[in-house]
Parts: C-alpha cells; structure tokens; sequence
C-alpha cells in the first residue's frame, strides 16, 4: 500500500489506485504524481478498504481482475460507502464486460494496454464539473443545483454517481434542446471516439432515478438524434 501527497498541490485531486500488477500500478501512480494529483495505491481489496475512510480519494482506478474479491465486488464497497467516482481497468473487451461496469455503478472503463495519454484524458474528463449558470434549475418538480451537488425531486434528494451528475448537468444546461451522442461523449467524457452504448447505459441509469416513484419522465429519446431534458419532447 504507497500513499505520496504533493503538499504544494492543495487543490490537486487525490486518486486512489488499485491494481494487483506492480508493472502496471508503478509507472500509473509515477506518471500521475508527476501531474500534480494526490496518489495512494493498493494491490487488493482489503487495502482498498482500509485507504478509502483515510484518503478519501476523489477517483478510484479499479482493476477488474484482482486477486480475492473482484473490481464487480468492490465496486459496490466504493459506491456503498464513498462517493468516488471509478474508472474501471481491464483486459476483457467484450461489450458484455464494460456494460456490467456501467450499470454497476463505474463512470468509465479503460481497456488494457492503455496509453498513458489516454488514462490521463480519461481521469480529467472524469473529475470534470459542469458547472451550468445560475443558482438553480427547475424543470417540472426537478431541482438542480448549480454545480449539480445537490438534486432533487418532488423534495426528495437524489443520489447520483459522478458520471451521472455531469450527464444532468449538461442535459440541464441545455434544457428544452436536443444534444446528440456525439456531443455528450465528447463534453462529459471528453471525446468523441467511445462506443455510444455509454451514453444509453448512463442515461438509462438516470431515468431510472429520475422516474423513481412513478414519477414523468424528464429526460426523452428523440430518434435518431439525441436526448432531450424537459417536460415534453
């Protein structure tokens, strides 16, 4: 288990690294560290739950494959007691694999080998705060705040993962238009180039928070050109 600290960094975001692999974990806390971000590292689980009540990491790197409990497993230990966002790493490309990711609860999935220019576009797209203008948005019984900290509806708060947050607070900023796939990916992810089903694992997630209840639906498909936030379509 490593922990450095950059102390004249206090602004610096802390990330939590977790990968049984000391050729993969080394060179990632190394490059990060050197990008000015706070790093603790852990090679399981177990090291996992000791650092997240202590470092309080503001994203976790998960590697799938870890020995004794799984990146599945513990990523349901981060969302029950943090609230972290998760990049999950892994060998597995299949479709199947990343969707499990998604609606698990990650906020992105980074295939191995990655560039280390990738991860790094990845972490700042995935730390990246919308921040729509206003104290507040209202639409219908939905309350927003401005940095999309706190949301609520009908009265009751909603608890949204990272991803889920930036995802609302884009469809907010933009209320009552409609925005592709393509410019969502590209303004919550920060590219363009990722499989869409992101997109519609995410908003699926949304909805589903949103809707709770039975409460109307706010967040609308317009085929074959995007999503829509509002009263009506």
């Amino acid at each position: 288990m490593l922990l450095t600290r950059q102390n004249d960094r206090v602004t610096a975001a802390r990330i939590l690294v977790v990968e049984d692999s000391k050729a993969i974990r080394l060179p990632v806390v190394t490059a990060l560290s050197a990008h000015g971000f706070e790093l603790a590292s852990a090679a399981d689980g177990s090291d996992l739950e000791k650092l997240l009540p202590s470092f309080v990491p503001d994203l976790v790197i998960l590697d799938v494959m870890l020995p004794g409990r799984d990146g599945f497993e513990l990523l349901q230990l981060i969302r029950r007691t943090s609230t972290a966002a998760v990049l999950m790493l892994t060998a597995r490309d299949s479709l199947a694999d990343r969707l499990h990711g998604l609606t698990g609860g990650a906020d992105d999935y980074l295939v191995k080998p990655f560039a280390m220019a990738e991860l790094l576009a990845r972490i700042h797209a995935v730390l990246r705060r919308s921040r729509p203008g206003g104290s507040s948005i209202s639409i219908d019984d939905l309350v927003i705040n401005d940095d999309v900290t706190l949301v609520r509806r009908g009265g009751d708060s909603l608890e949204l993962t990272e991803t889920e947050r930036l995802l609302l607070g884009y469809l907010a900023a933009h209320r009552d238009r409609v925005v592709s796939k393509t410019q969502i990916l590209t303004a919550v992810w920060g590219y363009d180039g990722f499989d869409e089903n992101v997109v519609e694992v995410h908003v699926s997630s949304l909805r589903r928070k949103l809707e709770a209840g039975g409460r109307s639906r706010l967040v609308h498909t317009v085929r074959g050109r995007g999503y829509l936030l509002g009263t009506t379509a």
